[in-house]
């Protein structure tokens, strides 16, 4: 499997992972979902991040993990990068080491809570470098509104000029369009000669203002990846209003499905509805729908149906509750 660079495009859909109804990994749920997405047309797989419930698993489960959707995918040639982020540098460096050896082509990596300085930030980024080599590419998350880490342009553009295995920027501030633009403008300018890769997150709630801006498209979780892909592939073809009527037609459930923390159990119930997952489960502490929440998301899904086929798109697959 080659591994991630600066040139990543497209869809990296950001994995749920399945339990059954009583807690374990659903190893045979796991597999229906990789299919899925590479059926959906994904660029590639992104796992064990925060929608990934990764905290939730243990060493041994995270590791089983990896090792299963990697061989899943190794076949269909689909990339897949590991969420590795860990408050000690030594765990992170090796799970990030096995992980490659299992297959993956990058790991992200979040900073950890309670930076607050550009220099805090930079050294503790620096130390994540030198921990994991100059071989293994890195993802870096900008998730403020999770970590309270806030990172500017000016200390990004630094990072990426610093720290060559930096290769993708995952850019999930919000509001972040102006910082979208700047970090691309430096770029343009000459101020940091390497192109990065940006994939964005926080649901694809921004997706078309953030593909205007420069994004190279989504890495994020959405019950609907077929939608980003189209998205995406229709933007990257030239026909921006062909895209954004896409998105339109699914933005209601986009929305719904942001709220940040529930909007986990709702992608679990939808991809439960479709037929992808057996159980919509969460680990505990985790987000459950009651009878209001299931009423509110039947009512969004069908709505989402009449939608997609005004807008003329292939209609969904979406199961009766």
């Amino acid at each position: 499997m080659a591994l991630l660079d600066e040139g990543a495009r497209g869809v990296y859909i950001i994995s749920a992972t399945p339990f059954t109804d009583d807690g374990a990994v659903d190893w045979a749920s796991t597999d229906r979902l990789m299919d899925y997405y590479v059926e959906s047309g994904v660029d590639g797989v992104t796992i064990l991040g925060v929608l990934g419930e990764a905290p939730k698993l243990s060493a041994e489960e995270s590791e089983q993990f990896v090792a299963r959707v990697a061989k899943r995918l190794a076949a269909r040639g689909t990339p897949i990068v590991v969420g590795v982020s860990n408050p000690g540098l030594k765990l992170l460096g090796d799970f990030a080491r096995r992980s490659m050896d299992l297959g993956a082509a990058g790991v992200m990596v979040s900073p950890v809570a309670g930076l607050r300085t550009d220099e805090q930030i930079y050294g503790y980024v620096e130390s994540v470098v030198k921990e994991l080599g100059s071989d293994i590419p890195v993802v870096l998350q900008d998730f403020p509104q999770l970590t309270s880490v806030v990172m500017s342009a000016t200390l990004l553009n630094r990072l990426f000029a610093d720290f060559p295995s930096l290769k993708m920027l995952k850019h999930e501030e919000a509001p972040g369009l102006r910082k979208l633009s700047k970090v691309r403008a430096a770029e343009k300018s000459g101020a940091r000669s390497r192109r990065i890769s940006i994939l964005v997150g926080n649901g694809g709630i921004h997706l078309m203002q953030e593909l205007l801006r420069g994004a190279d498209g989504a890495m994020t979780g959405f019950a609907f990846p077929e939608m980003l892909v189209g998205v995406c592939r229709k933007f990257f073809a030239g026909d921006v209003d062909g895209a954004e009527d896409l998105y339109d037609a699914y933005l209601p459930v986009v929305r719904h499905e942001a709220q940040l923390g529930f909007g986990l159990a709702l992608r679990k119930e939808t991809l439960r509805r479709r037929g992808i997952i057996a159980s919509a489960r969460t680990r505990a502490p985790g987000p459950s729908l009651d009878a209001d929440d299931h009423a509110e998301l039947t009512h969004l899904l069908r709505r989402l149906e009449r939608a997609v086929a005004r807008a003329g798109a292939p209609a969904p697959k979406i199961a009766a509750e």
